[in-house]
């Protein structure tokens, strides 16, 4: 063999694979799009699922279907804890008069505080004292 034979061997080889290369990226380039694609389709099901619930819940939700009496019910119970939660919510957002056992709690605080300050004036004027001495 000579050394242009060999040269055109190892170019054609080298444009095989090359090809070979640019096929198996747009193989790969194309399995990606389709899974990418299979991910919004399933994100449009799930979108349809709970559109359904939700349309099942508000047309039948007060007297569901055996199946679906459960899932009702925790929908009906969850609307129900968020809407005391709600309303908790906007009771601590108003300004007024705070609740007995609140207003006590502030006292008791406020008196342990103060009695923790007196306790550490008196502990410092002690310390100076006997320094003093």
């Amino acid at each position: 063999m000579d050394l242009k034979s060999t040269f055109e061997t190892l170019k054609d080889r080298a444009t095989d694979l090359a090809q070979a290369g640019v096929a198996q990226s747009k193989r790969l380039a194309e399995i990606a799009k389709l899974k990418t694609a299979n991910m919004a389709e399933e994100d449009a099901i799930r979108k349809a699922y709970i559109e359904i619930g939700k349309l099942y819940y508000a047309e039948q939700g007060v007297a569901p279907d055996g199946a679906y009496a459960a899932a009702c019910e925790r929908i009906t119970a969850s609307k129900a804890l968020i809407e005391t939660n709600n309303e908790r919510i906007a009771e601590l957002k108003q300004p007024g008069d705070p609740e007995p056992e609140a207003e006590a709690a502030a006292e008791a605080v406020e008196e342990a505080v103060a009695d923790a300050v007196e306790s550490a004036v008196e502990a410092v004027a002690d310390a100076v004292e006997d320094k003093q001495d």
